[in-house]
């Protein structure tokens, strides 16, 4: 399967040569050429097979010039024991008897970056091969809180490759910037921007496209790639795990073969939810795509009314992984929903560009209130959803959790839809400690690492190993930028 452009259709590109690029060099995102179907057998097969086999059945539809073979080693080396703390990799949880959830935090970094960027190193190493690629990457990451560390953690020491990571300054966890800035390994770098994820990703899209500074690497031997969710290579891998919570749910005869069932994400970039779109468009049978936001809450603005508007206040929250205002995965939707047209596209790009928004088509704006159904979680309604799951179910989770697990319920009383609802855990609660342990009625002795064991005492929910590895490690990582010394950054890293 070969793979195009949102912006250029008339570009044509293998799906190695896409997982080595990330970006198209146009500015656009690279999509697939089409969608896979699967059906009903399809699906037969997969339901007692580990998450592993699951993921390179899925995986090849996509990637035809990997072997299936190839993909079900990368699976058993990205998904295994060593590095997931369950053998059922993103394992559904049921809550009662039409709401379950999915626990993408089970991997090494304790975020559900880990599902993609286990993979994604493998895919890439393979894709230089496969290509003749003589060059050595370099991997440009803006990372909102977890893509960071968990590109970092699939990166480190892959040879031929080099990672740099820039993170909004005072715009993360302190769970989460421990540890970004305590990451081994001897190919890694890490940057503080001075701003927020969207100066972050701004800066490194804007590197992507520099002719000149691609030049400059490439005398040096090296060529630009990412990890972000803007490389197809993240995307694909997170498709698995919507296919995979449907066979869990099967397998567990909570639902019957052809049954539909709602996902609820909480998503800032898009990339998360997409990916269930994608899965839905294959003939996953999927009800309602409910897309849960924070206070910046653009996309909810975005699904209900068609109008993309990131001219408002930023706002930092207890989700940050969600504080953007630039969904960069939305290009890969509209392009998918406007019948594949890059024109009408980069029209929309270039208006946010310039003017910082854009009001898609009424054809658009119809097939997007068809999937999607938007809503948005204050602090107050986040600290809620932890208290109330907490006490009420014995459920903890995080922040970004529990922004989904609100606008599922509101979701419920505005439409009345009782379908099988399926809502997506993100992280572990041990990521944003002190905002839990205050949702739950308890004052934080402490920040940072050192609130680890008063959320385990509180709650009794084992600390995740790596998670409690962080006590006391040597911080590596102090350099900080402003958004416009970003290039300068890459170009010394890259020595």
């Amino acid at each position: 399967m070969n793979y195009y452009s949102t912006r250029d259709r008339e570009l044509r590109i293998s799906g190695a040569e896409a997982v080595k690029m990330g970006l198209s060099r146009d500015g656009g995102l690279l999509t697939p050429e089409s969608i896979p179907q699967i059906d009903r057998a399809f699906l037969e097969g997969l339901v007692n097979a580990r998450y592993q086999t699951r993921a390179a059945k899925v995986m090849a539809l996509y990637l035809t010039d990997y072997t299936e073979e190839e993909l079900a080693a990368f699976a058993e080396n990205a998904y295994g024991p060593d590095k997931f703390d369950t053998e059922a990799v993103a394992p559904v949880r049921c809550l009662d008897e039409n709401t379950c959830c999915l626990e993408l935090w089970h991997g090494p970094t304790s975020a559900f970056k880990d599902m993609a960027l286990q993979m994604l190193p493998q895919l890439l190493s393979a894709a230089l091969e496969k290509t003749g690629e003589d060059k050595t990457a370099c991997i440009l990451v803006a990372t909102s809180g977890d893509t960071g560390k968990a590109a970092m953690e699939g990166f480190a020491d892959v040879p031929r490759t080099k990672i740099l990571v820039f993170y909004p300054k005072d715009g993360v966890s302190k769970v989460q910037e421990a540890q970004m800035v305590t990451q081994e390994g001897e190919n890694v770098g890490v940057c503080a921007v001075v701003g927020n994820f969207d100066d972050a990703q701004a800066g490194v899209k804007r590197i992507f496209s520099d002719a000149a500074i691609r030049e400059a690497l490439a005398e040096r031997g090296y060529f630009l790639s990412s990890a972000n969710s803007i490389n197809w290579g993240r995307i694909l891998p997170q498709v698995v795990y919507y296919i995979s919570a449907y066979c869990d749910l099967l397998r567990e005869g909570k639902i019957e073969m052809g049954q539909k069932i709602n996902f609820c994400v909480p998503t800032g970039n898009f990339g998360d939810i997409l990916a269930a779109y994608y899965a839905k468009r294959m003939g996953l049978p999927v009800g309602k795509l409910i897309c849960a936001s924070n206070r910046n809450d653009v996309l909810t603005d975005f699904l209900r009314t068609g109008i993309y508007d990131r001219n408002r206040p930023f706002h930092t929250t207890m989700s940050p992984s969600m504080d953007i205002l630039v969904s960069s995965n939305l290009e890969r939707l509209l392009f998918d929903l406007s019948g594949e047209d890059d024109k009408e596209v980069a029209g929309y790009m270039e208006a946010l560009a310039k003017e910082g928004r854009y009001e898609v088509s009424p054809s658009v704006k119809a097939a997007l209130q068809e999937e999607f159904w938007g809503g948005f979680c204050d602090e107050a309604g986040t600290s809620a959803a932890i208290a109330a799951y907490n006490k009420e179910r014995g459920y903890l989770m995080d922040t970004h959790t529990a922004v989904a697990a609100s606008v599922m319920e509101q979701y419920r009383q505005a439409t009345g839809d009782t379908a099988m609802t399926v809502f997506v855990s993100t992280a572990s609660p041990y990521k944003f400690c002190d905002h839990v342990l205050r949702a739950v009625g308890e004052e934080p002795r402490g920040d940072g690492v050192e609130l680890l064991d008063q959320l385990h005492e509180v709650s009794g929910v084992a600390v995740p190993r790596r998670l409690a590895a962080l006590r006391g490690k040597e911080r590596r990582f102090d350099l900080t930028a402003e958004k416009a010394g970003m290039d300068g950054v890459v170009l010394d890293f890259l020595r």
